[in-house]
């Protein structure tokens, strides 16, 4: 006999038990087991500890102060539990909280606006990025980034080759060196060759560790598509 595939197992935290009920529910019905579902950050911490799910879904404002609750538990499990994921959910674009997330690298990390929930494909598109190792970034949380990123002053990425460039634009959708590989029907290595050829050209430094250098070269790529941008010259 054949062995049973792993269903994937996420743990959900939101003090709305509508809101979370509603997402186990749709979870559910997409073959995602939801081992707990918690309204503050004390049930969160525990259930994550308890269960190790591969996924925490995570409102930003939780009791008691509903503030930041939710993102500073956010960064608590990817310190403490690496390969966990998280997907945060928000009322509204905080590019600091946005920003403090991403720093900690952009593998399995989603950000994503209350609003997007009720867009059923697109959720379940976004919780599957993520727990596949990719990231699924808001627009309006780009929006912002690239809005109050002070990157929009070194407008390098024309320094950049065609290749490069499709490559860098995978590299923000989230898809890890082996997805982009196979898109480009190469070998990873050869992945890994365009992306240190990318860090070069975006002068960025090598004292960086690898994945800031990532977050960086992804936020450049999304300033070259905000409007009144550099832009591409082809």
């Amino acid at each position: 006999m054949g062995s049973v595939e792993r269903r994937p197992r996420v743990a959900i935290a939101d003090d709305s038990v509508l809101l979370r009920s509603g997402v186990a529910r749709l979870l559910e019905d997409e073959g995602i087991d939801v081992v707990a579902e918690v309204g503050d950050v004390p049930g969160l911490l525990a259930a994550v500890g308890e269960h190790q799910p591969d996924l925490a879904i995570v409102d930003v404002r939780m009791p008691p102060s509903f503030t930041d609750e939710g993102i500073h538990a956010a960064l608590e499990i990817r310190a403490s539990y690496p390969k966990i994921g998280v997907l945060v959910l928000s009322q509204y674009v905080d590019e600091r909280y946005a920003t403090e997330l991403l720093s900690r690298g952009t593998n399995s990390i989603g950000y994503l606006l209350k609003d997007r929930v009720p867009d059923i494909d697109d959720f379940v598109a976004a919780v599957h990025r993520v727990l596949a190792g990719g990231s699924a970034l808001d627009p309006e949380v780009v929006g912002q980034l690239v809005a109050r990123t002070k990157i929009r002053s070194n407008p390098v990425v024309d320094r950049l080759s065609a290749r490069e460039y499709e490559v860098l634009g995978w590299m923000a959708e989230g898809l890890s060196n082996n997805a982009i590989a196979e898109r480009l029907f190469v070998a990873p290595r050869s992945v890994e060759k365009h992306i240190r050829s990318i860090f070069l050209k975006l002068d960025l430094s090598q004292d960086e560790q690898d994945h800031n250098r990532r977050v960086l070269a992804v936020l450049r790529y999304l300033e070259s598509l905000a409007p009144g941008g550099p832009g591409r010259g082809d």
